[in-house]
């Protein structure tokens, strides 16, 4: 008997099997059941249907197999089957599921949305909703909510099983949500009534899921009703049958019954109409309710009542009135003395959601809120009860905030409690309880405190009111800066700061002390907390302002210092990152005299020789300039403290290069940061912004010529240009506030400089002194100078343009029209760079000008293509510039003139059609003229994908299709990126029609462009694929297998040189959204092969300029960092002699010098070589053996195999006699101690290892083309090993 699973012998070959990929084709050919099911699916059954509660009762028990056909009656009930199969097929439309999936109502959809086959309650659901369905049709109903829920009510007395009946509620409680108010209100008695007996009669039962569809249903119902309905009786009897099961022993009842409640009291439709009461009617009772429960079984050991009604209390105590909300809270504490931890745990859930949720004043007024916080006082957990803790200071939180936004003053006055308290819990040895507190009293500083400073004022020591609570309150915080609380210093410093940000400018008086401690810590040697310290300082100083820090902790830093140790230097850089909104006065004041006495300081020291201290002087004096952009911050005293500070600044900007950069970006910020909109702290502003922007513009005719000036002068060698592009940065932004007179003044005299370059002051003093007969080389710097000259002029020019009005610009564009003819391109540039910005003016004299100059504008920017450079003529041949700028502007050109022409087409198909007729002629120029067309098509392809016409995309795709066929790398490279493109943005529909051509075009390039361009072609395939016929889609999962297969073993050749893995690429590239993410074929993805041989050259160059050295001082001298020279002493070359690499010739050296030859080892190394070098072609020459085909070099190969092996056969001759006939000793050859005398195989010795046959490996056994001879010997050995065992086996 064959075993199970397995054919018998030889049955396997007699066997018809699948072709491959044609395993689904034996799908029966004769469909007349599934085509009878399908004409009817959508159909309903035109006669009687057969649905009834029998045949779902038969058709359950057929599904769980408790009916079995008899053994006599199946075949002639198979039989009877057969004959008739179609009229049963007709009639198997009418199962249980045909009144779901033909409901129009989308009530029930759920029903359908969460089907599930197994469930016995689900396939009830469903049949009674198909027989619902059936009997409304059937009476000629629209199968609305209405006819539904009477249909629902009638059947749920009729149904008499528990599975049913929780159908029919499931049902009902679906369609009462939808259900009409008129028809609830007017139906409420007949319906309550039916639901009260079903929910007396399930009370007791076993089932649930009956009952909690019911309690469900009643409390829709019970929603439903108006504000008149809640005055009578029978509304609250039903109302108290819903909430008497609130305390059920099951969960799901409870549950439901919770849940109806709290939709009852929160959610009934009369509390959110125009004359809603403040309270729901039942509250009273509902609150009586749970008092009575929560004292009747309170005093329980479990108390499981209690915590049900606490769950419910969470929920419902935000809607009770004030009275019933004391009794409550008074309930509440009385069972939390039970110390039972759960209830406890429930009531401060209650307390939580009762504050959380910001009840209005008459449900928890302020008094109220008061005594609950007094009286949770008495219920503090300990330091070392982690939950409980956590929990009460939540509470308090949310009820502190909660007092305080009831009445400031009330709840001010109890904060000072809590924050004691709470500071106390930073001793606490639990991290969570610590963070607790820290993160609840920065919580209650910003929402409590900060919002009422304003209104609080000045905080003193000595102070009344709510002013004394703040001061309170921050000792209390500032106690934690003791010693006692050192293991939570970096929480006391967050508390810190967040306290200096809200109370900083009100209460500076008593938070002097504290900032003296803190100065006083960041001194600590060692400490941990020095960034935390810093930007609790920062803060303070960002709130107080530096006056008052500075005042507090002086900087002790005057010039006279004997000792150069300046132990609060560290103040400057926190000032420097935090101050804003003060005075800028102070800082003219107190700041510039200390910078000009240091500076004094740096230069006597320097000409005493005192290099090191200079520098440190030089240093200090810096940083303190460099506060000063942070003065110019929305300061509070622009107009009164600028004209102080404006002659030196000018003079800084003029005189002093090494604060050039950091006084005009102070200006800029002042400038565009000056008048901002105050921030929190700050109230008011000295003088309305309208006078700071006066005061600052005032001084413009003042700074624009010092910073004209500048700009003018040309970059000494060694110098960095980003003082220039400073400069220039303020000349813009300062003239965004200059009187427009002033700026055609400026413009003006900028005019006269372009035109008579030769004014300029640096020009002059490089002309020659002989001009008369100037030097061929003093020439061409001079006309460099000029250049450059006037280069920086028209920058200027450029900048000034944009402001000034129609009569200087109208002036301005006869001035530099001249220049558009210009051979210099530097200065061409700039003459377009300002009718740019001329006609980029959205709104002004820019777009006056524009509009009153149109056509001369047009005329002179066609005549001066003549004389632009070469790639300007022309848009389209700058889409292929090196510059990525132009090129960037070159399509964003392209784009432009598209929307002009669909602004004056008549429809954008044709629009776009006349627009594309000016790009065709250059499809037929030049190469570089054809790629570059192409690639614009390809531009204006993407932007315009949805408004040219189908007709017009599908010309352009035929053209380029046949420009496939050029013998030029960059024409075909851009008709790719083209048909990448259309692949992408055409739709499928039209595309499919062309997929045949482009396959076609594709298949003609020539065997050069399809190897140059493969990784094109590869990821074109993958974005047609799906489009292409099966033979097609064969041959593409061939491809990506054999790529895989080919990068696998590329990475495993690679790890096994290099030990180290590296990441793949992903093959495919999807869709991007923009045109840069589509095109995205780099030349380095094309030349792969290249990069790959190239990366390890590349990785170990990178390595190597990655490195640096630092050359140190000569001697025993130091080297000084604050040397200006010593980026010179960082270099890319390890400095000291012998750093080269020996050339290694591949010989040993011995200790003389003399070359050691091994010829052995130099052979192998020969071989090795050879064997690298012609691995590719051996493996080559193999594949062609196995398909009969042998070249000439595989012969030859195969001959000098031979060759060797020849070489390798031992003589013929036999030694012996002596002299030169002597026999030789022959190299021992492995295991020969154990080859047997008198037998085959190996024998034991007494006393040695036992013997073990094998081949001697070798680095020659690793060449291909003697893998077969290899695998030959170790065959041969495993056999004679086999052979050995059965001969053993037979002896014994």
């Amino acid at each position: 008997m064959g075993r199970s699973g397995k054919l018998p012998s030889g049955v396997s070959a007699k066997l018809k099997r699948w072709k491959k990929g044609h395993s689904s084709d034996s799908n029966p050919a004769i469909s007349r059941h599934r085509q009878a099911a399908r004409s009817r699916f959508f159909s309903r059954p035109s006669g009687k249907s057969d649905l009834t509660v029998d045949a779902v009762k038969l058709h359950n028990e057929l599904q769980s197999g408790s009916l079995r056909l008899g053994k006599s009656e199946a075949p002639e009930t198979a039989m009877e089957e057969e004959e008739v199969a179609p009229a049963l097929t007709e009639k198997s439309s009418g199962t249980f599921l045909s009144g779901l999936s033909d409901c129009t109502n989308v009530t029930f959809s759920k029903v359908q949305r969460f089907w599930e086959s197994s469930s016995a309650a689900h396939k009830e659901i469903c049949a009674v909703l198909a027989a619902v369905t059936e009997v409304i049709r059937s009476q000629g109903g629209k199968e609305t909510e209405t006819e539904y829920f009477a249909a629902l009510m009638t059947t749920m007395e009729a149904v008499e099983s528990a599975e049913s009946l929780a159908a029919v509620a499931y049902l009902l409680n679906l369609v009462l949500k939808r259900v009409p108010s008129p028809v609830l209100i007017k139906k409420f008695s007949d319906t309550s009534k039916a639901f009260m007996d079903i929910m007396s009669a399930q009370a007791s039962s076993g089932s649930t899921s009956a009952l909690r569809w019911v309690l469900s249903c009643l409390a829709t119902l019970l929603r439903k009703q108006d504000l008149e309905a809640w005055s009578y009786p029978v509304t609250l009897q039903v109302y108290h049958g819903l909430l008497s099961f609130t305390v059920h022993t099951k969960p799901k009842i409870r549950k439901a019954a919770q849940h109806g409640v709290c939709s009852v009291i929160k959610g009934s439709e009369f509390m959110f109409g125009e004359k809603a009461p403040a309270h729901h009617p039942a509250a009273m009772s509902t609150a009586k309710f749970c008092i009575q429960e929560i004292e009747k079984s309170g005093g329980s050991k479990e108390a499981t009542t209690t915590l049900h009604m606490l769950t419910l209390l969470k929920d419902l105590l935000p809607c009770f009135p004030d009275g019933l909300v004391k009794s409550c809270s008074e309930t509440l504490l009385r069972v939390m003395t039970l110390s039972h931890v759960l209830v406890t745990a429930c009531a401060m859930q209650a307390f939580h959601s009762l504050f959380h949720a910001k009840p209005s004043p008459g449900t928890l007024p302020a008094e109220l809120n008061a005594q609950i916080i007094t009286a949770l006082y008495d219920y503090v957990p300990s330091e070392n009860d982690l939950q409980p803790l956590l929990a009460w200071l939540k509470v308090m939180e949310k009820a502190h905030i909660n007092l305080v936004r009831l009445h400031r003053d009330l709840g001010l006055g109890h904060l000072p409690r809590f924050f004691g308290t709470a500071t106390t819990c930073l001793l606490s040895p639990h991290s969570q309880v610590v963070t607790a507190a820290t993160q609840c009293l920065q919580e209650i500083l910003k929402e409590c405190v900060a919002p009422h400073m304003a209104d609080i004022g000045s905080v003193t020591s000595s102070a009344s009111g709510p002013a004394q609570y703040v001061a309170k309150m921050f000792r209390a915080v500032e106690e934690g800066l003791t010693y006692r609380f050192h293991a939570s210093w970096s929480s006391v410093l967050q508390l810190l700061c967040v306290f200096f940000e809200a109370c900083g400018r009100q209460a500076h008086p008593v938070m002097r002390k504290c900032l003296q401690s803190l100065c006083d810590l960041r001194l600590s040697p060692y400490s941990p907390h020095t960034a935390a310290v810093d930007r609790a300082v920062g803060a303070a100083v960002a709130s107080m302002g530096p006056e008052v820090v500075l005042e507090a902790v002086p900087l002790e830093i005057d010039g006279s210092e004997e000792t150069l140790d300046f132990p609060r230097s560290w103040l400057l850089p926190v000032v420097r990152d935090h101050v804003r909104e003060t005075r800028l006065g102070f800082f003219t004041a107190y700041f510039l005299p200390l910078a000009t006495t240091l500076k004094r300081k740096a230069m006597d020291l320097a000409q005493a020789g005192s290099t090191v201290e200079s520098k440190i002087y030089d240093t200090l004096q810096w940083q303190i300039w460099t506060l000063l952009p942070g003065f110019c911050t929305r300061p509070t005293d622009v107009a009164t403290a600028f004209k102080g500070l404006a002659r030196t600044l000018g003079t800084a900007i003029s005189e002093r290069p090494d604060l050039r950069v950091t006084v005009c970006q102070a200006l800029r910020t002042l400038i565009t940061k000056g008048w901002s909109s105050p921030g929190p702290f700050v109230q008011t502003l000295v003088l309305p912004p309208e006078a700071d922007r006066a005061e600052v513009s005032r001084f413009a005719k003042n700074f624009l010529p010092i910073l004209f000036n500048l700009y003018g002068q040309p970059v000494a060698a060694g110098d960095t240009p980003a003082p220039r592009r400073a400069v220039l940065e303020t000349i813009k932004t300062y003239l965004t506030i200059t009187e427009p007179q002033l700026v055609n003044g400026f413009l003006e005299k900028a005019s006269e400089k372009v035109l008579d370059p030769a004014s300029s002051d640096f020009t002059s003093r490089h002309e020659d002194t002989d001009s008369t007969c100037p030097s061929p080389a003093s020439t061409k710097l001079l006309l460099g100078l000029l250049s450059l000259s006037r280069l920086s002029v028209l920058d200027l020019v450029v900048a000034l343009a944009p402001h000034a009005d129609e009569a200087a610009i109208s002036k301005l564009y006869s001035t530099i029209r001249p220049y558009l003819e210009s051979k210099a391109h530097g200065v061409q540039k700039k003459a377009y760079r300002v009718l740019e910005e001329v006609c980029a003016s959205p709104q002004g004299p820019g777009a006056r000008f524009v509009q009153s100059h149109l056509d001369d504008l047009k005329k002179t920017l066609l005549d001066s293509l003549r004389s632009t450079s070469s790639p300007a003529k022309r848009v389209i041949l700058c889409t292929k510039e090196v510059s990525v700028g132009a090129r960037k502007n070159a399509f964003a050109l392209l784009v432009e003139m598209g929307h002009a022409f669909l602004r004056f087409g008549p429809n954008p198909a044709e629009a776009l059609q006349r627009y594309l007729v000016l790009i065709y002629p250059g499809l037929v120029g030049a190469v570089t003229m054809v790629s570059c067309s192409i690639l614009a098509l390809t531009h204006l392809l993407f932007q315009f994908k949805g408004l040219m016409g189908t007709s017009t995309m599908e010309q352009l795709l035929e053209n380029v299709c046949l420009l496939l066929a050029s013998r030029t790398r960059d024409v075909v490279r851009s008709a790719l990126g083209f048909i990448k493109v259309a692949v992408v943005v055409m739709d499928v529909a039209h595309l499919a029609k062309h997929v045949q051509l482009v396959m076609g075009a594709i298949g003609k390039l020539s065997d050069d462009m399809r190897r140059h361009f493969r990784m094109k072609l590869r990821n074109l395939f993958e974005l047609v694929r799906k489009l292409l016929p099966e033979e097609y889609q064969k041959v593409l999962v061939n491809i990506r297998k054999a790529e895989a297969r080919a990068k696998k073993h590329r990475a495993l050749n690679q790890a096994a040189v290099e030990e180290e893995e590296e990441e793949e690429e992903e093959p495919v590239q999807g869709k991007g959204d923009s045109i840069e993410e589509i095109l995205a074929d780099s030349e380095d993805e094309e030349d792969e092969e290249e990069e790959r041989s190239r990366g390890k050259e590349q990785q170990r160059l990178a390595r190597h300029r990655s490195r640096a050295w630092l050359k140190e001082g000569g001697g025993d001298e130091p080297l000084n960092f604050l040397d200006p020279k010593v980026a010179q002493r960082v270099l890319a070359t390890q400095p000291g002699p012998g750093r080269g690499k020996k050339k290694d010739h591949g010989f040993k050296v011995s200790a003389d010098g003399r070359l050691i030859i091994r010829e052995e080892e130099d052979d192998n190394a020969k071989l090795e070589e050879e064997e690298g070098a012609k691995g590719e072609d051996e493996e080559m020459a193999d594949l062609m053996e196995d398909v009969g085909v042998r070249s000439k070099k595989h012969q030859k190969l195969k001959q000098k195999e031979a060759d060797d092996e020849e070489l390798e056969m031992p003589p013929q001759y036999q030694a012996g006699g002596s002299g030169i006939h002597r026999p030789v000793a022959k190299k021992a050859t492995p295991g020969a101690e154990y080859k047997a005398k008198k037998a085959k195989g190996d024998v034991k010795k007494k006393g040695r290892l036992e013997p073990y046959a094998y081949i001697p490996l070798s680095k020659t056994k690793l060449n291909r083309r003697k893998k077969v001879k290899l695998q030959g010997q170790f065959k041969g050995l495993v056999r004679a090993a086999q052979r050995g065992s059965q001969h053993a086996v037979r002896g014994a």
